[in-house]
């Protein structure tokens, strides 16, 4: 009974987890911009980070080490360096967005500026990330992110004509005001958004804190399964209400305010308090995973001890690295950049770095020197090859679509 409830709360908080503050306002922009038209693009970002995540929740059960430690080890450390910094300057930016997110969630609710504000949640961040247990962080912040789960029962409430949804996203009918390449840009952007390597470098290091067994790769496997399907589908949810509110009125996203916009009008101030909820939580939820795997990535690589299931002075540069991460993204963010700039930003460069991190989880995944018996079968190579080509043409469209559109502009 304490494996299947392990399963279950490991599902709510991958379906609380999922959506962070790149999600949020990513599907948003492309819901009020372009309908359920790029909707393929989430199913194929959802498919992609499912292969992705099993793949280093299988390695971390089987071999008990995480992914930068066998990168370093698989590559060397040139090479391995190379993957460390462009993956941690990504994650970096998107610590910057998830802080600004969650300023900016309670700006909503309390009307202080979010500059005021964000000291403050860096404090917190600090003292949950440095004295908070590794499962009561992971479920409690997780949970309270369910209550994005409001803007699928918005987008009941609102009575759209699902009809013309499923056509808009099973044909992907472009509206005609935008350009294909505007269009292409946000497909790389959602893509980006569904694909952030933060998420597996959490997954991975945080199976290997709980010290996952083989045993445990059945429990992986449902919560990555399970837990990011669905969480594809309140992005889904999200781009949804989005086209039917703000798209007939030609309003384009630029504030987390406008992302609950569609809520409000359908729920009024219950809902709108809510989604506030549960915006707060899944910006801050994400905030300690990008804090936390920065952390990881440089201990690993360098060979520092670290983790939350050791004691603070038994990982002190680990704790260091973490704190330091939180102050440089609070200063990155008093200079007054727009947090939402950044979150576009963020998701746009996270498609750029994907490769570099991709690729030497699929190399160790069909190592027998790591894995043994669990290396991929047929199936796991045939999606990860798949997935690596996709990977790297969206790599490779990143910067010159980003240049073209200006950022979609």
């Amino acid at each position: 009974m304490k494996k299947y409830l392990a399963v279950a709360l490991g599902i709510l908080t991958a379906i609380g987890g999922f959506v962070d503050i790149g999600d949020l306002v990513t599907n948003a922009v492309v819901g009020s911009r372009f309908g359920l038209s790029l909707a393929w693009v989430v199913v194929i970002g959802v498919i992609g980070i499912c292969v992705y995540s099993e793949m280093s929740g299988r390695i971390a059960a089987v071999s008990g080490r995480a992914t930068f430690d066998l990168v370093r080890e698989r590559l060397g450390p040139r090479v391995g360096l190379l993957n460390l910094v462009a993956s941690m300057a990504v994650t970096f930016l998107t610590l910057v967005a998830e802080i600004g997110g969650v300023a900016l969630a309670l700006q909503l609710l309390s009307s202080v500026h979010y500059l005021l504000v964000a000291p403050f949640i860096a404090v917190l961040l600090w003292l949950v990330l440095w004295r908070a247990k590794f499962s009561a962080m992971e479920n409690v912040v997780g949970l309270l992110g369910l209550a994005l789960v409001v803007f699928a029962v918005a987008l009941w409430q609102l009575g759209p004509d699902w009809a013309e949804l499923g056509k808009d996203a099973l044909m992907a009918r472009k509206p005609s005001q935008e350009s294909w390449t505007t269009y292409a840009f946000y497909a790389v952007a959602l893509f980006g958004a569904a694909m952030t390597p933060y998420e597996v470098f959490f997954f991975s290091s945080g199976g290997v804190e709980e010290k996952w067994t083989p045993k445990d790769i059945g429990v992986m496997r449902a919560n990555v399964l399970v837990g990011f399907p669905l969480g594809g589908l309140l992005s889904l949810a999200i781009a949804g209400s989005a086209g039917v509110v703000l798209m007939p009125e030609g309003v384009t996203v630029d504030s987390l305010g406008q992302v609950a916009l569609p809520v409000a009008v359908a729920l009024g101030k219950i809902g709108l308090a809510v989604v506030i909820l549960g915006f707060v939580a899944a910006t801050f939820g994400a905030a300690c995973e990008t804090g936390l795997s920065i952390g990881y990535s440089v201990a690993q690589y360098f060979g520092f001890q670290w983790g939350k299931y050791v004691r603070a002075g038994e990982a002190t540069t680990f704790h260091v690295v973490v704190g330091v991460s939180i102050i440089a993204a609070t200063g990155v963010l008093m200079t007054t950049v727009d947090p939402v700039m950044v979150t576009e930003a963020s998701v746009v460069f996270s498609a750029l770095a994907l490769p570099l991190t991709y690729l030497p989880i699929l190399v160790v995944a069909n190592d027998r020197d790591y894995l043994g018996d669990h290396v991929n079968g047929r199936l796991a190579n045939v999606m990860g090859m798949i997935y690596l080509v996709i990977i790297l043409v969206v790599s490779l469209a990143a910067i010159p679509l980003m240049i073209v559109t200006g950022m979609g502009k």
